[in-house]
């Protein structure tokens, strides 16, 4: 089974590319999802021991979380050593039902893959990208969205220029949907028609 790692800055349209995944009959695991469910969780009483105050009626408030942690790189990763490993289990777990199912490929969506050295974990890793001018128009849309709250996701993410250094496909979303799409479908032809596998590697 070709396990392929998506991942993308904030704003470069790597949900999007995941959802045509998912629409092409691919299983996916979402992160962000799984760390939403763990904030309703097995996260929640770990989070409130090392947070106290973040967590209200068994469920983590992100924006008293984030009021404690975003500004304070100490508290990241006191926060990220609590959940990360907690992610990694539930990705493991759909990894190996996929694989007892008999799937040829399945997708791992990691925002954070370089970053917590997750490259290692999968076959091959595909960054969704785009120009900077379409990224900060995208994010200047998004509610909620401020410059310090942008700044302090910034600075835990790895500059593009140099994901793109390490990634072994690229699709750049800047186009139409349908330009994206076109991209996916071309990607996933290589790796069903068996032009790309575990163990020949992306790269040879």
């Amino acid at each position: 089974m070709f396990v392929l790692g998506l991942t993308g800055s904030i704003g470069m349209g790597k949900s999007t590319t995941a959802d045509m995944f998912r629409a092409a009959g691919i299983a996916v695991h979402d992160s962000d999802a799984t760390v939403h469910a763990l904030y309703r969780g097995a996260a929640a009483p770990l989070i409130e021991a090392e947070f106290p105050g973040t967590v209200k009626e068994g469920v983590v408030d992100r924006t008293a979380l984030g009021a404690q942690v975003l500004a304070n790189s100490d508290a990241i990763k006191r926060l990220e050593a609590i959940v990360h490993p907690l992610v990694r289990a539930s990705r493991n777990a759909f990894i190996a039902e996929a694989q007892a199912r008999g799937d040829r490929l399945v997708v791992v969506d990691i925002p954070l893959l370089f970053e917590t050295g997750a490259q290692d974990d999968v076959d091959a890793v595909l960054l969704v990208t785009a120009p900077e001018a379409v990224q900060k128009q995208r994010l200047a849309t998004r509610p909620g969205m401020t410059s310090e709250k942008l700044a302090a996701i910034m600075a835990k993410q790895m500059p593009d220029a140099e994901k793109q250094r390490h990634a072994d496909f690229l699709i750049d979303t800047s186009g139409t949907l349908a330009e994206t799409e076109r991209q996916v479908r071309g990607l996933l032809d290589k790796i069903l028609n068996g032009e790309l596998s575990v163990e020949t590697g992306p790269k040879d």
